[in-house]
């Protein structure tokens, strides 16, 4: 019985055809005409907003290289009825999209880790340098090349979402054999799952210590109060941004999940395009964070030093 069972499982997977080889045109969208021009409005006017372009030219670190390489794909195609791009352009929007989108939540883990270690550990402020930071953005994106890549050297693929006018990482090679499925539990494991567990943890272990320490703080000198006061604020804002990136890309991340180990065409093509979109959002968030909360006035309103310090100081610590 069970070596029918295992035949079964294993023809299965050979029967199994994705979504983009089941028709000839797998770049021909699937939704409405009207529904396309709906999603290219929304990745025009609130995915790519004002508010991201006026963060551009205000803070030009605070923009996403994904909104200059991505954005303007989607647009096209999604005006276009299709994705006009090919297999080629699929490909490397693929990647792209999976590198920045990757480099982004490491860095944001990077920087939970540096929250959590200068508020929980205060030592460790002392001995980080300017040299650290950078040997630390080398490994991150690094990091980000190497799980991007991997799909180019045979045991992945990037293929076209099944609207047709996006592309995405081959989450249905998990539907066709083991390996397939080895390669998508590495990428959920070491590219969302470990991160994103890494980033609650830092971010629990603050809110635990800033409640227990509140009150040691306030016997300290006016220096490190104030000192204490701008960590907050950063490690406030920098929480936020976190919560920001995982609520766009969480959905996405769970109809990925279920494309690749459940039943992918149990999701109507119209739903599945949502999820995207929202995710293709993610960096319009940041602004908005920014405007709203003015991390550079809030955290330089205590403390009694002159505007001209306060800027200086809040420049050096970010």
């Amino acid at each position: 019985m069970n070596g029918m069972k295992s035949d079964h499982n294993a023809s299965s997977q050979e029967e199994y055809l994705p979504h983009y080889l089941q028709k000839e045109d797998p770049f021909a969208s699937k939704l409405s005409r009207e529904a396309d021009i709906v999603a290219g409005f929304y990745l025009t006017v609130i995915g790519n907003d004002f508010l991201i372009l006026m963060d551009f030219v205000s803070h030009l670190t605070f923009f996403s290289p994904l909104e200059v390489v991505g954005k303007p794909f989607s647009i096209i195609s999604f005006f276009s009825h299709r994705w006009v791009f090919g297999w080629m352009g699929c490909r490397w929007y693929g990647w792209a999209g999976f590198f920045f989108g990757c480099g982004s939540l490491i860095t944001m883990t990077a920087v939970s880790l540096d929250r959590y270690l200068k508020i929980c550990h205060l030592s460790y402020g002392t001995w980080l340098k300017r040299h650290h930071a950078f040997m630390c953005l080398a490994i991150i994106w690094a990091y980000a090349t190497f799980w991007a890549t991997v799909p180019f050297a045979g045991v992945g693929n990037y293929a076209p979402e099944p609207f047709g006018t996006s592309c995405t990482l081959d989450w249905w090679l998990a539907q066709a054999s083991v390996a397939g499925q080895a390669f998508i539990l590495s990428i959920l494991f070491f590219c969302l799952l470990f991160p994103t567990v890494v980033i609650v943890f830092s971010y629990v272990k603050i809110i635990l210590k800033v409640k227990s320490s509140t009150k040691e703080v306030a016997h300290y000198d006016t220096r490190i109060q104030n000192s204490h006061i701008l960590e907050m604020k950063l490690t406030k804002v920098a929480m936020l941004i976190c919560a920001g990136f995982l609520t766009a890309w969480i959905p996405y991340a769970v109809v990925s999940v279920w494309s690749a180990f459940g039943q992918p065409d149990s999701i109507p093509i119209q739903f599945s395009v949502v999820p995207t979109l929202l995710a293709k959002s993610a960096a319009m968030y940041n602004p908005i964070i920014y405007q709203v909360i003015d991390c550079k006035f809030a955290c330089c309103r205590s403390g009694g030093l002159r505007t001209r310090q306060k800027k200086s100081s809040l420049k050096k610590s970010r």
